[in-house]
């Protein structure tokens, strides 16, 4: 077998190397699956590279690739004994009660593995996005005329929460506050999360802070370079979704963390391999953070803010959500705070105008029942009571 090349980026462009090769993996990636699947999608798969993002592509098609290896094994729709041999002819019988079938399939289902049985679930949430893929999939089809019906009007609708019933889950001010305290100081850690946190506190506060302050999304934030900061103009770079690239300002307390960051605790280049060198978050081995690391290290800190179990810390995009309440809060305009945290439509910034952090709170505190002085009545009573006997 041979062995596995090393990829090298000759980029004449302006997007950093680890961008670049962030994309790369995704399309290697899509490349991958678009192996495993039927030989009639090539134009499918064309039109999908054209069309959407990487992300998207890739999202699509492990959609479409598990609704194969469903029609393979959970159903008598194709007599093909993998996703890449089902034929044309056995997508021209599938009707559109076979999708709401998968879908409902779907919402519950079981692997085997070696060991175990795993049972997954969906919510509507994500039924709707598998649904997205085979509409999509069945349209581009019929358009391209290797079907004979448009099968997508018989798709059954799923119901997905409307984006003002969802309740907007967001740190409050004082929580926020305990939560830095625990990254300065230590405080609320176990004995084990201490040795870890003595060796990290100045890079875990720093990513604390930038992600309060730019409310950015994880991606971006993991992405970010030493080389994206210029510190003579107080400002950095990011890369957002759809290939935008966005400068950002700099404020005292951010350029304050990441001078302490980079001066006290982050290693010295010559200690890294070259992959990892601009990489501005690190790791305690040494290489750039990945999502889940970031992910994990906010659900702590945050965990300590709510005091709360780790388990129920929250995920970076509800930091995301803290920034845009908080400057909401502070008199900042939604369409300054809009263009601030990259949102596509106004609506969902609006979102998080609407949202009043203690309106509930404040509710409830407005229906105080006198139960004090209700008490204090009560007792009178017995006693005058008990005085009559």
């Amino acid at each position: 077998m041979a062995a596995k090349k090393n990829v090298k980026i000759y980029n004449s462009g302006d997007r950093p190397d680890n961008i670049v090769m962030t994309e790369h993996n995704v399309i290697l990636e899509c490349e991958e699956v678009q192996a495993q699947l039927p030989p009639f999608l090539r134009k499918f798969f064309i039109y999908l590279k054209g069309n959407v993002l990487p992300m998207t592509r890739s999202a699509y098609l492990k959609d479409i690739l598990f609704f194969c290896n469903y029609l393979v094994k959970e159903t008598t729709l194709t007599d093909a004994g993998s996703p890449k041999e089902i034929t044309i002819d056995d997508f021209r019988n599938i009707k559109g009660s076979d999708v709401n079938d998968f879908i409902d399939y779907c919402r519950c289902y079981t692997v085997e593995g070696k060991d175990s049985i795993y049972v997954y679930e969906n919510n509507n949430r994500s039924l709707a996005r598998k649904k997205s893929s085979l509409s999509v999939m069945f349209k581009q089809l019929y358009r391209e005329e290797l079907l004979e019906k448009n099968i997508t009007d018989s798709f059954n609708p799923i119901k997905v929460p409307k984006p003002g019933e969802r309740e907007i889950k967001a740190l409050q001010d004082d929580e926020v506050m305990i939560m830095l305290d625990a990254v300065s100081t230590g405080s609320g850690l176990t004995d084990r999360e201490l040795i870890y946190w003595k060796k990290t506190k100045l890079r875990d506060k720093a990513i604390l802070v930038i992600f309060l302050t730019y409310g950015l999304r994880i991606s971006e934030l993991q992405q970010l370079n030493v080389s994206s900061f210029n510190f003579n103009r107080s400002e950095f770079k990011i890369y957002r979704k759809r290939g935008k690239e966005s400068t950002m300002p700099m404020n005292k307390s951010v350029t304050t963390v990441l001078n302490d960051y980079l001066n006290n605790e982050r290693v010295d280049d010559s200690k890294l391999e070259e992959e990892d060198r601009d990489a501005l978050f690190l790791s305690l081995q040494n290489h750039r953070m990945t999502q889940r690391q970031i992910r994990e290290l906010v659900k702590k800190y945050t965990s300590i803010g709510m005091k709360t179990s780790r388990e129920e810390g929250y995920s970076p995009h509800k930091l995301r959500a803290t920034a845009a309440t908080s400057l909401i809060g502070r008199g900042n305009s939604i369409f300054d705070v809009q263009a601030l945290l990259d949102h596509e439509q106004i609506t969902t910034t609006q979102l998080y105008a609407a949202h009043q952090k203690n309106v509930k709170r404040d509710l409830v505190k407005s229906m105080e029942w006198e139960i004090e002085r209700t008490n204090s009545h009560n007792d009178s009573k017995e006693e005058k009571d008990d005085g009559n006997d």
